[in-house]
């Protein structure tokens, strides 16, 4: 669900048509508040509820499924009000978030017990879609994006993008749509920022239909202005000037970085101090990938379920913590176009593949880590509880023991990993001597802080130990005194400490007791030595809890001082789990060291696609090969039947050279991956109803963009083009396309091109990169046995009526189609018994020949019954019959 902020309610729709029901000092100082956050749903903090009024109340009992009450019942004052409790309230603002809403969470900033009048309260943070930080809100293995994107009157735009749960920034500029798009959908942000009144090409609802953006906000253009943003990113850098960053020359990635930090720091009103130094990156580091390609290869998740099991991250996913399994999307995401930087992840990979052992005490030793980049973001803007700071201190406990065993590497790419992890030995300390070990989840209870750790707090400790021990004994005492052997020192927040004697009992009460309250059962008493020890003691108890929160707030500013430490060793850590995955996935599945270079080849020998292979199915997965390049074997037309494993076989030439590029061994007997810089799929019939595009409109249009962008380093895969069509018509656009992919230098993609219109394997007749391969199959007594292998040359059915019968179609029906194809197929070819398609001005040995009709027009039937005349079987008179209709003809 998406939701525009300028769209939701205007502060004129919190007045009521009554102004007595607003008249009193508490609801006007709602109302003021609520002003100043229009488009946020206001949680207005009532002693031990957050209470929401008017239409606010309106519509979170409808989405929360609360009750919806109202002051003033029936009145032309009434107000409709609801509420929540303040120490549950996380769900509530989750599932409001969920929505595609603003929470303003606004607090009772002076303590009601010294204030006369009404308490005055300040909103202390605004949540929303894009800036949450709960981690029972958060997917542990997906990051949480908020954008900001802008442009410039031509085409140039900035993308900066930021993770308020991880601190990372980022920031880039590009040029035209489809690397925005590709980095869009890369990062999949649940909230973006957009200038009011600029044209941001496909910010729009478009983008909505694909990615989970909840929340658009149009901001004021003026936040968006360079100096301004400039100016931004140097107050909370404390900087000079941005050239660090690497964005002084990119004015976009600057307003974009700036307007982004800007709208976060409003909204989250404290400290945001973990957000680590802005990174500037350009888009040609990584492979493009268009939505299709991304959910026809289903990269991150399955096209049907939408769910990462049975997706390619699922398969590679053997990460062990959440920041590990973060960073492993990120990089299918983000395959690298880089050589080197591809080799230095092989080195990392190839290394711990060897050293099984040490790979599971790696792995062993990181399965005890936490989330440090979101225990350090809870700790920094000051929601960590103790018990964050007792998982922060575990995690960095198991350090010295991961870095022992690392000692022995000797790959230059974990060398720097294993030196950019650091223990933080002191903040172990520091966390070991104050927190206890199991605390509780509320602060303002007490029990956080260990013994030993404060003397002021050790001090007032032992006063109500002490106190507790004394009343234990005065209890004994008074019993021996006054000989009431029921007599109990009882406590309630009411009343403090008391002495309770039973009714049957009331004779022996001593003078010195002081009657405090009267029971059906019993009486209530005090005594002066009681009332003074309650007075120590409970005065001790609330002293110490107060200290007890100070010293916590204390202990979690000087972790958070140590940000940059704590995130420097979660990125280190998470990128020797990825390797760690990688490197176990391969040697499990026999994976093998892709070469990667800068080569137009692509050559993969007894390729398995990585998915299929994972799923045991019954039938055992067959290795194929491909052999690619610019010159030779451009393009493949690959046709076979249905079932037989052509896309099987193009989505996993796809897949593996998707895994060579992040660096990742591949499943195949060897390969070599010249690198690929974009990958196109044209996969599967869809529609877009919403655009009022059919089936055949969406394939038109994807082929279309592939046949504009792509590039010779291209990769593309098509897959039945035509089809939605006519045959006739879907033949000559294949026939086409096919073409324009080999003729219109320098596109020369390499390209897999799967079809059923078998007429294109005269293609390679006529075009000398284009190369015919089929699916192997073998008939037995009218059935079809699938060998799942690739094989050279092009096949000659199609198959379709045996996978049919397959299907379960009435036997009826498949004896009627054979007859159908059998006339179908009669008229296939040219008098001269020539294929009709190889008809063509461009046929090879006649490249002057006019170009023919794709289809040619019917035979005079005269003629073609003196073609087909047997003249064993005719009479003389019918021979003179047939003769004298062709002479009438002419």
């Amino acid at each position: 669900m998406s939701k525009t902020a300028h769209q939701q309610a205007d502060p004129e729709a919190f007045k009521t048509s009554s102004p007595q029901a607003m008249a009193t000092p508490m609801m006007r100082q709602y109302l003021a508040i609520k002003a100043e956050y229009p488009d946020a749903i206001l949680f207005f903090r009532l002693g031990d509820f957050y209470e929401m009024f008017l239409e606010d109340a309106v519509t979170a009992s409808r989405i929360l499924d609360i009750t919806l009450t109202s002051r003033n019942k029936g009145s032309a004052d009434e107000v409709p009000l609801c509420g929540v409790p303040h120490h549950s309230c996380q769900p509530y603002i989750n599932k409001l978030v969920e929505h595609g809403f603003k929470v303003a969470i606004c607090e009772q900033v002076e303590d009601p017990k010294t204030v006369k009048g009404i308490v005055r309260r300040e909103v202390i943070r605004v949540v929303s879609p894009g800036l949450v930080i709960d981690s029972d809100a958060l997917d542990p293995k997906e990051n949480n994006f908020i954008a900001a994107l802008t442009k410039d009157a031509g085409d140039h735009w900035g993308l900066a993008n930021l993770d308020l749960s991880t601190g990372e920034f980022k920031t880039t500029q590009g040029i035209g749509v489809d690397p925005l798009r590709s980095e869009l959908f890369s990062l999949n942000p649940t909230e973006l920022l957009l200038p009011e009144g600029e044209a941001t090409g496909p910010a729009g609802n478009e983008l909505t239909d694909f990615l989970q953006i909840r929340l658009i906000n149009r901001l004021p253009e003026w936040i968006f202005d360079y100096q301004r943003a400039e100016q931004t990113l140097c107050d909370y850098y404390s900087c000079a000037g941005i050239d660090s960053f690497g964005c002084a020359e990119q004015p976009n990635a600057v307003r974009a970085a700036g307007a982004l930090l800007y709208y976060v720091r409003e909204n989250q009103k404290g400290a945001i101090s973990h957000l680590r130094p802005l990174k500037t990156y350009q888009t040609g580091e990584f492979m493009i990938l268009d939505e299709s390609t991304r959910s026809n290869l289903e990269l991150t998740s399955t096209l049907r379920e939408g769910k990462r099991r049975g997706s390619l991250l699922g398969v590679l996913d053997r990460t062990v913590t959440a920041m590990g399994g973060r960073l492993l999307k990120q990089w299918v995401n983000q395959p690298l176009v880089n050589p080197g930087m591809i080799h230095a992840r092989q080195g990392g990979i190839g290394e711990l593949i060897v050293e099984s052992a040490l790979r599971r005490e790696l792995s062993d030793a990181l399965d005890g880590v936490f989330d440090l980049e979101r225990l350090h973001a809870r700790i920094a803007v000051g929601t960590a509880n103790a018990k964050d700071l007792v998982a922060l201190r575990q995690s960095l406990g198991r350090i010295p023991e991961l870095l022992e065993k690392c000692a022995g590497l000797e790959c230059d790419y974990l060398v720097q990993l294993r030196s950019a992890i650091d223990p933080l030995a002191d903040v172990v300390e520091l966390l070991s001597a104050a927190i206890v070990d199991d605390p509780p989840f509320v602060l303002r209870d007490g029990g956080l802080i260990r013994d030993g750790f404060n003397k002021d707090l050790d001090e007032l400790r032992q006063i109500s130990r002490e106190g507790k021990s004394w009343i234990a004994r005065l209890e004994q005492e008074e019993k021996t005194r006054t000989g009431i052997s029921n007599l109990k020192v009882r406590f309630n927040k009411v009343f403090g400490y008391y002495l309770e004697v039973t009714k049957s009992h009331l004779a022996r009460v001593p003078d010195d007791y002081m009657r405090k309250q009267t029971l059906a059962n019993a009486e209530r008493f005090i005594t002066p030595a009681l009332k003074e020890y309650e007075e120590k003691v409970l005065g001790a108890e609330e002293r110490m809890v107060v200290l007890e929160y100070d010293l916590f707030q204390d202990v979690r500013q000087q972790v958070a001082a140590h940000g940059s430490r704590v995130q420097s060793t979660a990125a280190a850590l998470a990128t020797l789990d990825v390797v760690l995955a990688l490197a176990d996935l391969a040697h499990d599945r026999n994976y093998v060291r892709p070469v990667v270079d800068d080569s137009d080849r692509l050559e993969i020998i007894e390729g398995r696609h990585p998915v299929v292979e994972s799923m045991h199915l019954s039938e055992r997965f067959v290795p194929n090969d491909v052999h690619m390049d610019s010159r030779e074997n451009q393009i493949l037309i690959i046709t076979g039947p249905n079932m037989a494993g052509k896309s099987t076989f193009m989505r996993q030439v796809a897949l593996i050279t998707l895994l060579a590029q992040i660096g990742s061994y591949v499943p195949a007997h060897s390969a070599r991956i010249g690198i690929v810089d974009r990958i196109f799929t044209r996969v599967g019939a869809s529609d877009n109803l919403a655009k009022g595009q059919s089936t055949f409109m969406v394939e038109m249009t994807e082929t279309a963009h592939i046949l504009n962008h792509a590039t010779p380093k291209s990769l593309v895969i098509l897959d039945e083009i035509g089809r939605g069509t006519s045959t006739f018509d879907g033949i000559s656009i294949a026939w086409a396309v096919a073409e324009y992919l080999h003729d219109h230098s320098p596109l020369a993609a390499k390209t897999l091109f799967a079809t059923h219109y078998h007429e294109l394997t005269d293609l390679p007749l006529t075009r000398e990169r284009a190369k015919n391969f089929n699916i192997a199959v073998r008939e037995w007594n009218d059935q079809i046995i699938f060998l799942r292998r690739i094989v050279k040359g092009g096949a000659s059915h199609s198959y379709g009526i045996q996978v049919a019968r397959l299907a379960g179609l009435p036997s009826w029906v498949i004896d009627r189609a054979k007859e159908v194809l059998h006339n179908l197929e009669a008229g296939e070819f040219v008098r001269e018994g020539e294929p009709r398609l190889a008809c063509s001005r461009n046929r090879a040995g006649r490249p002057d020949t006019p170009q023919l009709p794709l289809f040619q027009g019917p035979v005079d039937p005269i003629r073609e019954k003196l073609e087909r005349l047997d003249v064993t079987q005719t009479t003389p008179l019918q021979a003179l019959v047939l003769l004298q209709e062709l002479k009438d003809s002419l």
